[in-house]
């Protein structure tokens, strides 16, 4: 049964794999019943296209888009019977205009969702490369506890102006931040008071207007100890009443279920026992059911749901994910 909210393809994404029909094929063939594709929103200045993107405009990045919505509504009529597509988008957040154009693409193409991802500190990308993330903390002065800081101000940023559904890989900014034997040397702010009171305001907002916040599951492809985020912020989320969901950030077929062994595991070993999910509202529940929780796009109705004691699910086993087990 369990899902994922947060995906890309190669078709639409320049760093991911494959078609966005096969990411489809590939959830269905897992047994997932839900399946939100969020490819990226474009970007709209010339001086934010990745190296990947040399040979494009912003205007190939609106088409792509546009191209993008086409072909997610074509899947979700040609699989309606097997799997609830939601479509959506994941964000970016890199200048003064960007909530407005999210706003008007939410509105123009009828968005589902959005996945609230803040990629970028002062326009530079954090986690295109570690050569970058760099930058960044030369930027600072080398003073990380400033560069995290500037991070969750602009999440704080973009959660007031979007509000989006679902909260994208919640500490995303401790990527390339030394792990492992090499993090003895360089202190983790967000263990800082400072900076811990940032995430924790953000938090706070997120939780207050009725966000989701992802258990993403690509950090482990990125070497980290933990899903996103990490277990001294997602336990806070939980201990604050917080709602959350999973999702592998698949950039390809062959990243759908990406470590859900691992998560799995992490859900049990955090106490996660409710899962949320969004999902399209039946047309007997739209009449009859106008207060329920949705997204006011003006035409699909989006219902918040919860899936209780899903580390139990049987979806885990089946996929080999865990054994329908109740170990400690």
């Amino acid at each position: 049964m369990p899902f994922t909210f947060h995906s890309h393809s190669g078709q639409f994404c320049r760093h991911a794999k494959g078609s966005l029909e096969d990411v489809v094929k590939e959830a269905i063939r897992k047994r997932m019943f839900v399946l939100g594709l969020s490819e990226h929103v474009p970007r709209s200045r010339a001086q934010d296209l990745y190296p990947e993107e040399a040979d494009m405009t912003t205007g190939d990045l609106h088409q792509a888009f546009d191209d993008y919505v086409s072909e997610a509504r074509r899947l979700r009529e040609k699989y309606r019977d097997q799997i609830d597509i939601l479509i959506g988008a994941e964000t970016e957040f890199i200048t003064d205009t960007t909530a407005e154009e999210l706003q008007s693409l939410r509105k123009q193409y009828k968005l589902d969702y959005f996945v609230g991802s803040l990629h970028h500190i002062d326009g530079t990308p954090m986690d295109f490369s570690q050569e970058l993330y760099d930058k960044i903390v030369e930027r600072f002065g080398g003073d990380r506890g400033a560069m995290f800081g500037r991070y969750f101000d602009q999440q704080l940023e973009l959660l007031q102006k979007v509000q989006p559904e679902i909260i994208g890989h919640f500490d995303l900014v401790r990527i390339f931040h030394p792990q492992g034997p090499s993090a003895k040397e360089v202190e983790d702010p967000i263990h800082t008071e400072e900076i811990r009171s940032l995430a924790s305001r953000n938090i706070d907002y997120a939780i207050s207007y009725g966000a989701i916040f992802e258990i993403n599951s690509r950090a482990w492809k990125k070497g980290l100890r933990d899903a996103y985020p990490q277990r001294d912020l997602l336990h806070e989320i939980l201990q604050k009443g917080g709602r959350v969901t999973i999702s592998d950030d698949s950039h390809g077929a062959q990243d759908v279920g990406m470590h859900y062994d691992r998560l799995h595991a992490y859900l049990r070993e955090m106490g996660v026992r409710d899962v949320h999910y969004l999902r399209h509202a039946t047309e007997e529940e739209h009449e009859e059911n106008d207060g329920s929780e949705n997204n006011s796009n003006g035409n699909n109705k989006i219902d918040v749901c919860v899936l209780r004691d899903a580390v139990d699910h049987p979806f885990w086993a089946a996929n080999g994910y865990a054994q329908l087990s109740h170990e400690s």
